[in-house]
């Protein structure tokens, strides 16, 4: 079946003769869409255009930059770095070899070129590239799967607790999406950011040791009963354990410290300020206003206005009040996970 020109592979052919272009471009025309440059600058540039080159042949000897140079550039750049360099040159020994190897070319082919050797080499070459390609796309579905099993485990663990709490699933995700907004709008990386949601549904795994006398107590708690609803924070650290992998090494942060408060009048420790680690004070603004804002079976939900009043005031106390700042900025993307992954309601 015969390739229409937009579907066929480009190759770019780089070399200062134009007689040895004509006879490269006269070898893969019919086969293949070309680009040409008659020097290193112009190839670079043709690199960067939206329509990357499939493969390309790459003259040593021209002059200003020559052929390793423009080979260098290529591969220094994420954009360009897997495209196969072939050099075709008349100048071959082993270092030459070695040099071009050395910095990223995968074949040579020696001038004067040999028309059937050309067709051969391009078409093998390319048949690897797309090889190489179908398997990092392969390798990217899996790990994209395994990142979205992981995030639904660690979210079940946090499900777990929430319903010994009269809580829903839904908290869970709300409430660990709007940290990890909150986390890139305080300064983290999309990693670290994409962490700190798949810790932070674990916040309150610690709530499977409590007993259910006191946690699901309709009343008040007594001075003893709260002592020991307090000790969720630390039975989660140990339900997570030592683990140094994340998300667990983060998750244990985050059960262990999203109590504690900025004035250090919170639990376990009564850490303070910068003291308490940036996921805890992230963890506790998401997980107050999610909690506010719902309906429970012992409270109706606050209004996004009142939830934020009452946040404001606690502001330098309860609350990092960078981070508060940086909350109430982002308050109208809180609203839209709310309504993404708002409650189900109960069946009668």
């Amino acid at each position: 079946m015969m390739l229409s020109p937009e579907d066929r592979k480009c190759i770019m052919v780089v070399d200062d003769s134009p007689e040895n272009i004509d006879v490269l471009v006269n070898v893969l025309s019919p086969q293949y869409r070309i680009k040409v440059a008659l020097n290193g600058e112009k190839a670079l540039r043709l690199c960067l255009e939206k329509s990357l080159p499939d493969l390309i042949l790459l003259d040593i000897m021209m002059p200003g930059m020559d052929g390793y140079e423009v080979c260098r550039h290529i591969k220094s750049k994420t954009q360009t770095a897997k495209i196969p360099v072939i050099f075709v040159t008349a100048r071959r020994d082993d270092e030459d070899e070695k040099k071009g190897f050395d910095l990223g070319a995968i074949d040579y082919i020696t001038k004067p070129v040999s028309p059937a050797v050309v067709r051969a080499r391009v078409k093998t070459h390319l048949a690897l590239y797309d090889q190489a390609n179908h398997l990092d796309s392969l390798v990217r579905e899996r790990t994209r799967e395994l990142q979205e099993t992981r995030l639904k485990i660690v979210q079940r663990l946090g499900v777990a607790a929430e319903f010994k709490d009269n809580e829903t699933g839904m908290h869970v995700v709300r409430m660990s999406m709007v940290s990890q907004h909150l986390g890139l709008a305080a300064g983290m990386s999309e990693t670290e950011a994409e962490t700190l949601l798949h810790a932070a549904p674990m916040h309150d795994i610690g709530k499977i040791g409590i007993p259910d006398n006191i946690l699901l107590k309709p009343g008040k708690l007594s001075p003893e009963e709260w002592k020991i609803m307090k000790t969720h924070t630390t039975i989660g650290a140990r339900i997570l354990g030592d683990e140094q992998r994340e998300p667990l090494r983060l998750a244990r942060t985050v059960a262990l410290t999203h109590h504690e408060m900025w004035d250090g009048k919170g639990y376990p420790t009564g850490l303070a300020g910068q003291e308490i680690p940036l996921a805890g004070r992230i963890v506790a603004i998401a997980d107050v206003f999610d909690a506010l804002t719902s309906e429970r079976p012992y409270k109706k939900a606050w209004s996004v206005d009142q939830a934020v009043e009452f946040m404001k005031k606690e502001a330098g106390s309860h609350f990092d009040p960078d981070l508060l700042s940086l909350f109430l900025n982002m308050v109208p993307r809180a609203i839209e996970i709310r309504h993404q992954f708002d409650d189900e309601p109960e069946e009668e």
